[in-house]
């Protein structure tokens, strides 16, 4: 089914590059309204770089394979984030972003501090660190903003029993989707500490609606946003 669109190009944003982030958890519905974002953006005369985290490049991929199967210790496991993130913006992201395209990404350092975060329980403080040396930018850059972040994050907020029931029979699940209700219930309140300490990045999307309704609030978010 396909998603009408009431969202209008920006003025003075055809050469500059725009930053998309999608976030949630698995189940809450962020895949389908990725693509019908970027057929809007196209529809604009847009290039579009659709992209994923983990993964994005081949060496990010292959370390995708080993973080979504293999068991690790939740340091190991941020590090690997981290160096497939590292990879991402130098070879895909930054790139695209400096082409003037607009970047669409199915997750990004969000979902690294909610699941290895709020999930895992992992030390907020050593993942800020390596936030900090893997997204850093030149003060000239970006109006002196210091982290690469995205222009905006929609983050699909939906309850973990619903994603759960949503997800139930749709494929094999990986390492992450076998974890219980509890790791999901953290894993929300980490993406929810996230959007409080940043408002003006973070748009709000309830997802637990009708999928037209889902669609139209992207839609006005990305019109307050961008």
């Amino acid at each position: 089914m396909s998603l009408p669109s009431t969202l209008t190009a920006p003025a003075n944003t055809a050469q500059t590059g725009l930053f998309i982030s999608f976030e949630g958890i698995d189940g809450a519905g962020k895949s389908s309204h990725i693509g019908a974002l970027a057929d809007v953006f196209r529809a604009q005369g847009r290039v579009v770089t659709l992209t994923r985290e983990p993964g994005g490049t081949p060496l990010a991929e292959k370390l995708r394979q080993l973080l979504l199967n293999d068991a690790m210790d939740p340091l190991c496991e941020a590090l690997l984030m981290f160096a497939a993130r590292r990879d991402h913006l130098q070879q895909v992201i930054e790139p695209a972003l400096a082409r003037g395209e607009v970047v669409i990404s199915d997750r990004f350092t969000d979902a690294t501090f909610a699941y290895q975060g709020g999930g895992r329980g992992f030390d907020l403080t050593v993942l800020s660190t390596l936030e900090g040396w893997v997204q850093a930018l030149p003060e000239r850059e970006n109006g002196g903003q210091k982290l690469r972040q995205p222009d905006l994050t929609l983050w699909f907020d939906l309850a973990p029993e619903v994603a759960a029931a949503r997800l139930a029979n749709a494929r094999e699940p990986d390492k992450f989707e076998r974890e219980s209700a509890l790791f999901f219930q953290r894993v929300r309140s980490g993406y929810a500490q996230r959007c409080q300490a940043d408002p003006g990045r973070f748009a709000r999307i309830e997802a637990d609606q009708p999928r037209e309704q889902v669609w139209a609030d992207v839609q006005a978010a990305v019109s307050q946003h961008v």
